[in-house]
């Protein structure tokens, strides 16, 4: 498991930087990511910071309301996910996270002990507050992925 300190928004930035340049090295595969921690840990600051650095021009909100925002752009299709308020399956159900499409899908979902049906994330992360700071843990269901975060956050 990673365990880092975060000292600001821009070390959260920094990691979903990192976290994203991660990703474009599985070659096309899909990958799902789990997001959880208290409010306002950082978990949609980190999506933002994997966005951006794919090169996301927009705005990227928190979908406590809205349950799910798509983002599609360059051969891939981010979803990010808000279970935060989910009352029933079906909230999660109608998204169709399993569909198939040509673009490799990248799946965030924040609040996943909120899920009906348990899935298998490639990427664990919780973030935590940790004094006026953030902790993030991370634990990789493929071990390259975790030392790749590692070694690009250590650059950044």
């Amino acid at each position: 498991m990673l365990d880092l300190i975060l000292s600001n928004e821009a070390d959260t930035l920094a990691l979903g930087a990192a976290i994203n340049k991660a990703i474009n090295k599985m070659n096309g595969q899909d990958v799902e990511v789990h997001l959880s921690g208290n409010l306002g840990a950082g978990k949609t600051t980190l999506v933002r910071g994997i966005l951006n650095n794919a090169g996301w021009q927009g705005s990227v909100t928190s979908p406590s309301y809205t349950l799910c925002e798509e983002y599609e752009f360059n051969n891939q299709l981010y979803l990010h996910i808000d279970l935060y308020r989910a009352g029933a399956a079906e909230d999660v159900e109608i998204l169709d996270l399993d569909r198939r499409i040509k673009k490799q899908k990248i799946i965030f979902i924040e609040w996943p002990e909120n899920l009906v049906a348990k899935r298998s994330p490639h990427l664990i992360i919780e973030l935590l507050h940790h004094h006026q700071k953030r902790q993030a843990q991370i634990l990789a269901k493929i071990p390259e992925l975790e030392s790749r975060i590692k070694t690009y956050y250590e650059k950044i």
